[in-house]
C-alpha cells in the first residue's frame, strides 16, 4: 500500500467522522432509532450483495496476477529449452542462438519489464524472437539426434512466442470501468446505510461505521493495486528470468 493509498484511507475516514458528527447534530439518534429494524433488514441484504461483488472482483484480479506470474515462468522455461539445445549445436549457429537467448532474457528483465508497467513492450525483444526463429529454422538435421534437437527447438520456440504474446496481452488486463462504477456505488450505498441507524452511544456508532468504511476502502485499494498484473505493490516480477540467468553453466 502506497502513501497515496494510506492518505486516501485517512481522508475518507476523517470525512465520514465529520459527516457523522453533523448527522448527530441535525438528526439526533432518537429520530433515526425508530427505523433501526427496517434499516437493519435492508442493510443486511445490501451488505451481502456488496460482499459478493467485492469477493468476485478480488478473486478475479488475483487470478489474473497468478496467471501472469505463471506465464512468465512458462516463457522462461521455453527460453531455457532453446538455450540448452543451442549448446548442443555446432558453431557458428549454436553460439549465435545461445547469445540471442541470453540477450533476450536480459532485455526482458532490464528494458521490457519497466515498459510493461507503462503498458508498452520492447520492439528489440520482439526482434530477438524473430532472430531465434531464423536460427532455429536454419538448422539442417543430418542425423536422428539432430532431428530430435530440431523438433524440440521448434517446439520450445513456438511456445516461447506464444507465452510472450500472452504476457503482453496480460499487460492490459484490468477491471472494466462499469465494474468500478458498481464497486464505488456499492461502497457509497453500503456505508450510507449505516448513517440511518440511531444509537444512544454516539462513539460506538462512529467506531462501527469507521471500521466498516475502512474495510471497504482497503478492499477497493487492494483491487486497484492488483488491477494491472505488472504494476502496483503486487506487480509480477521478472523472477523467472532471473532464475534462468543465475543458473547458467560456465560459458563454453
Amino acid at each position: 500500500m502506497s502513501w497515496m493509498d494510506i492518505g486516501t484511507l485517512v481522508i475518507v475516514l476523517l470525512c465520514l467522522a465529520a459527516a457523522l458528527k453533523l448527522l448527530q447534530r441535525y438528526v439526533p439518534h432518537p429520530v433515526r432509532e425508530a427505523h433501526n429494524d427496517v434499516a437493519g433488514f435492508i442493510f443486511a441484504a445490501v451488505g451481502v450483495l456488496y460482499a459478493v461483488l467485492l469477493a468476485f472482483v478480488v478473486i478475479a484480479v488475483w487470478e489474473n496476477n497468478d496467471s501472469a506470474r505463471k506465464t512468465t515462468f512458462q516463457e522462461a522455461d521455453s527460453l531455457a529449452g532453446i538455450y540448452w539445445i543451442s549448446r548442443e549445436l555446432p558453431a557458428p549457429l549454436g553460439p549465435q542462438l545461445e547469445k540471442r537467448t541470453l540477450d533476450y532474457a536480459r532485455l526482458v528483465m532490464d528494458t521490457e519489464w519497466p515498459l510493461m508497467a507503462k503498458h508498452h513492450s520492447s520492439s528489440d525483444a520482439t526482434q530477438l524472437v524473430y532472430g531465434m526463429r531464423s536460427d532455429v529454422f536454419s538448422i539442417k538435421p543430418e542425423n536422428q539426434q539432430q532431428n530430435v534437437l530440431y523438433e524440440h527447438a521448434v517446439s520450445h520456440l513456438e511456445k516461447l512466442a506464444s507465452e510472450r504474446r500472452q504476457r503482453l496481452n496480460q499487460v492490459d488486463d484490468e477491471v472494466p470501468t462499469l465494474l468500478w462504477v458498481a464497486l464505488i456505488a456499492g461502497a457509497v450505498l453500503t456505508v450510507g446505510f449505516t448513517f440511518l441507524f440511531g444509537l444512544s452511544n454516539t462513539l460506538s456508532h462512529t467506531l462501527m461505521v469507521l471500521a466498516l468504511s475502512g474495510l471497504v476502502v482497503i478492499s477497493l485499494i487492494v483491487i486497484k493495486e492488483m488491477d494491472f498484473p505488472f504494476t502496483g505493490v503486487t506487480a509480477v516480477k521478472p523472477t523467472a528470468f532471473e532464475v534462468f540467468l543465475n543458473r547458467l553453466p560456465p560459458p563454453r
